[in-house]
């Protein structure tokens, strides 16, 4: 049975008051969101000037030992420098750069001899296109002092922070989107198993819920199978033996524009999900934020139903 995918009559007026909880929260939290995330930031900027000798040493062995340092440094340049701008200008292998970026540590299986040649392309082009207008001291040749020191890092936080504004209201939003599913649930009786203490998809006992719980799929044309992640993972009270419980994947935008670029994804998971599982899975979105009529119209014609946050009271009607 449908819940809100058959009733077009109401989306335009759920779309305005969907933006109108996202701004509500946005307006909020989300400036709060990325000023603890700058103060960090900032925090690891200082702790690289600190490593670095207040950029006066950006030599093989540092970026050996502190390869977390890459992102700070791309930021001190004049102007800031991307991840694959700064590996055409290197002429660095990717690997190294994104391996530096993301997991904060070499590639394992490079050898040493190709890393510290890379190493040390990257500490001279850093080292070239250091912003003299940030990093004053430099060209002076002497120590910085404290309100100097302070104001770099801060520029250098803001930029970094600037390049992952987006996902940083994103992962606010999403926890905070789980949590009103939470309590939701909650309120109902319904326990939360945590998904790293073995709970399993298929071995949920009816009234329980987990966040980010793998979901096994096959994959087209092939016998191999994978897993992937869903947000919300709910067994209703009256479920019985075999039961599949119902999947939630929590969604927000703050924008019109992108959403029509990753409804696709939601789609991809729901074909995944019935070739393993068939016709009868359940697998329903929870929104907030700019949803228009286009991205709605695509979810409900590959049979994708949806909550809309300001309106989770109809989770009951997928029989919670």
């Amino acid at each position: 049975m449908a819940v809100n995918r058959d009733k077009p009559d109401r989306w335009k007026r759920d779309i305005e008051l969907s933006v109108d909880t996202y701004n509500d929260w946005f307006m909020g939290f989300a400036p709060e969101a990325y000023r603890t995330t700058r103060i960090q930031t900032t925090k690891d900027v200082e702790a690289t000037l600190k490593s670095t000798n207040n950029l006066t040493n950006i030599g093989i062995e540092l970026l050996r030992a502190e390869p977390s340092v890459l992102p700070s440094l791309r930021m001190s340049t004049c102007p800031p420098l991307a991840v694959d701008r700064l590996i055409g200008l290197a002429g660095v292998s990717a690997n190294l750069v994104r391996g530096m970026e993301s997991d904060r540590k070499l590639p394992p299986r490079m050898p040493r001899r190709e890393v510290d040649r890379d190493l040390e392309k990257i500490g001279k082009i850093i080292g070239k296109m250091i912003d003299p207008d940030i990093f004053v001291w430099l060209a002076r040749g002497d120590d910085p002092l404290e309100a100097e020191l302070w104001r770099a890092a801060t520029i250098v936080a803001d930029r970094l922070c600037g390049t992952v504004a987006n996902p940083i209201i994103r992962n606010a939003q999403e926890k905070r989107q789980l949590a009103a599913i939470g309590d939701w649930l909650t309120s109902l009786g319904y326990e939360n198993r945590p998904a790293g203490e073995g709970e399993t998809y298929d071995k949920m006992r009816p009234g329980t819920y987990s966040y980010r719980l793998n979901v096994p799929v096959e994959l087209d044309g092939s016998a191999r199978t994978v897993n992937i992640p869903i947000d919300a993972v709910v067994m209703p009270k009256a479920s019985k033996a075999g039961d599949l419980p119902l999947l939630i994947e929590a969604k927000s935008a703050g924008d019109f524009t992108n959403v029509n670029k990753r409804r696709k994804e939601e789609a991809a998971k729901m074909h995944q999900l019935r070739r393993t599982y068939g016709d009868h899975v359940r697998f329903i979105l929870f929104l907030c934020g700019y949803f228009d009529s286009g991205y709605l119209g695509y979810e409900a014609a590959e049979g994708i139903d949806w909550v809309w946050e300001h309106r989770i009271d109809d989770l009951a009607e997928f029989g919670l």
